[in-house]
């Protein structure tokens, strides 16, 4: 393979990685704190559907003529915003009213399909909105000349915070009194109680927090990806992120090797599709789920998950 098809594979591994980091590192708060939660998905969905239309409707009300990319920061708050709101609302039902965490989850899943899909025709009338005239502009770009012309490779906004924020939950949860904190609420909840602290404080930080980075995954496939909203566009990518983060063994930078081992095989299939692999592109598009599917069965090595995940204190 020559390097100029390599680098743009890698690059584009690099964009498809990001919402599946994002997601396991939302997965990775919430667990590490003791709350399953398989919600992301929801979360995930609800915070594309916010960032876009704040963005959509800042842009048609002119408030930021000024400035290209403002009411595209706007939509990444609300997004980020919408997303701890659903995180608080999960931790809410779980830990006030004891409600079955996977129920919980669940439920919160369908809700944000069925909710994003009736604002979206309330909104728009149409089962799709139309394309933002822009997305958040790439911070870094130079291009590599191929046998078959130049490759282009940029590195945008979230794309970089992704791994920022991956390194920053790392520090957090290994090195500071937080991250002690949160990993006694997930392995001893008992001896956080002995020492004065609040397990359910702890929980609650940490649900806000694991919401607000599932929003911003959807930011990222709204205002950074494609720049538009459609039915389900999350395509079970909360539920990979949950995989990525299994894999991951519940730590931030394993979980970063996996995001971009899963965004690897969606990139290769896409690479394959290109090059007009006589295979169906329906079995080059499964490239991602069944690597979901080998991750979650075990047969990469067993993971052990925080011994107090799924217990209400």
């Amino acid at each position: 393979m020559e390097p100029a098809i390599l680098i743009g594979l890698l690059a584009a591994m690099l964009r498809l990685a990001t919402p599946l980091l994002l997601g396991s590192l939302s997965g990775i708060w919430a667990e590490r704190s003791g709350v399953v939660n398989i919600a992301i998905e929801g979360m995930m969905l609800t915070g594309a559907f916010a960032g876009y239309v704040v963005a959509e409707r800042l842009l048609d009300a002119g408030v930021f003529d000024g400035d290209g990319t403002g009411h595209l920061w706007i939509g990444v708050l609300a997004a980020v915003m919408v997303g701890s709101l659903l995180g608080l609302v999960h931790a809410f039902w779980t830990q006030r009213f004891r409600t079955d965490q996977i129920v919980s989850g669940t439920a919160l899943n369908i809700l944000a399909v069925g909710v994003t899909a009736y604002a979206l025709r309330l909104v728009y009338d149409v089962g799709g909105s139309t394309k933002l005239p822009e997305t958040l502009p790439a911070i870094l770009t130079w291009s590599v000349n191929g046998k078959d012309g130049p490759v282009g490779v940029s590195f945008t906004p979230l794309m970089v915070l992704a791994v920022v924020l991956c390194l920053l939950t790392h520090v957090v949860l290994f090195r500071t009194p937080w991250g002690l904190r949160t990993q006694a609420s997930g392995e001893h909840p008992l001896t956080l109680t002995s020492l004065g602290l609040s397990v359910l404080a702890t929980r609650y930080v940490n649900m806000a927090i694991s919401g607000g980075l599932a929003g911003l995954a959807g930011a990222f496939l709204t205002l950074e990806g494609i720049g538009q909203f459609n039915e389900g566009m999350t395509s079970g990518k909360g539920f990979i992120a949950l995989a990525v983060m299994i894999f991951g063994r519940w730590k931030p930078l394993p979980s970063l090797a996996a995001a971009c081992l899963f965004g690897l095989a969606d990139a290769m299939q896409i690479f394959l599709q290109t090059l007009g692999v006589e295979v169906p592109a329906e079995w080059l598009q499964m490239l991602p789920y069944v690597l979901t599917l080998v991750a979650l069965m075990g047969l990469m090595g067993r993971s052990r998950p925080p011994a107090a995940l799924g217990q209400v204190s």
